[in-house]
């Protein structure tokens, strides 16, 4: 007895049809509703430009802090904070405000935009191109273009990484000086959470396909010399690598986290429990 397909292959025609009796959906909503509030978050606390430091900690969302503008309420004065430049500049566009932020989130928000691996879920979660595996397109008839009309700007991630690893080491930083408060030594729990924070950076920039292609990506043969420091940095770089989702999500989550610890501190509104 003949069987009758919906269409050629077996797949099912239709906006978001598909066979799938699994609550396939459940990743792609988890991924559009985690983006969304992470980008809402992340362009509320540029435009503040104030209640990113409270001695010791700078939020990584203002690190490095090139300008600061002090004498206004919220300003970092605590501590003899400056920035790398001292004080902001004039040129500066008035309708903006006077934020640290906006010179420097350009260069992460550009290198996780293209990531590998965010291609995939904004792909899936915010264009529906497909939402999942086995479960047509949300677009209707319409072409996929992803990897083409995308691709060209997608290929700027190379490049984006050199602006990343920077950041791996300023952050790094921004973790060690929060063991000092006026030159006294000490800990608390923001200097923990700025740790986590690099750690978690590093794992995702270090674990990055572009890295790990910088690393041996014009080698055919990795195995032909095993001893060798090179063989040994893209073992490291691929066990991050196999690990990446898991460290591309931890870091967003943690240093938006992290940004609202330090401004909660800043603000008065939560203490920080250290041992000043």
């Amino acid at each position: 007895m003949a069987t009758h397909l919906p269409v050629l292959g077996g797949h099912p025609e239709g906006i978001g049809a598909t066979t799938r009796a699994d609550r396939w959906w459940v990743g792609p909503s988890l991924t559009f509703a985690l983006l969304s509030g992470f980008v809402v978050y992340t362009t509320w606390a540029a435009f503040q430009g104030v209640h990113y430091f409270a001695d010791p900690y700078l939020s990584p969302f203002y690190s490095p802090a090139l300008f600061v503008k002090t004498g206004v309420a919220g300003a970092p004065e605590i501590g003899g904070f400056h920035g790398w430049f001292g004080e902001w500049p004039s040129w500066w566009p008035e309708f903006l405000p006077a934020s640290p932020a906006f010179l420097i989130l350009a260069f992460p928000g550009l290198f996780r935009f293209t990531c590998y691996y965010y291609r995939k879920a904004y792909y899936r979660s915010f264009a529906g191109s497909p939402p999942g595996c086995a479960v047509a397109p949300l677009a209707g008839g319409r072409k996929y273009r992803g990897e083409t009309g995308l691709l060209i700007f997608q290929n700027l991630h190379r490049y984006a990484l050199y602006f990343a690893l920077p950041f791996v080491v300023f952050l790094s930083y921004d973790a060690f000086a929060a063991l000092f408060r006026n030159g006294e030594f000490g800990i608390g729990v923001g200097t923990v959470v700025l740790f986590i924070n690099a750690g978690l950076l590093a794992g995702y920039t270090f674990g990055c396909h572009s890295f790990r292609h910088l690393i041996g990506g014009h080698d055919d043969c990795m195995s032909c010399g095993k001893n060798t420091m090179k063989f040994k940095a893209w073992k490291r770089a691929t066990w991050f690598n196999e690990r990446h989702m898991l460290f591309a999500w931890c870091s967003l989550i943690w240093v938006g986290l992290s940004d609202a610890y330090v401004r909660l501190v800043s603000m008065g509104i939560i203490h920080d429990y250290n041992t000043w």
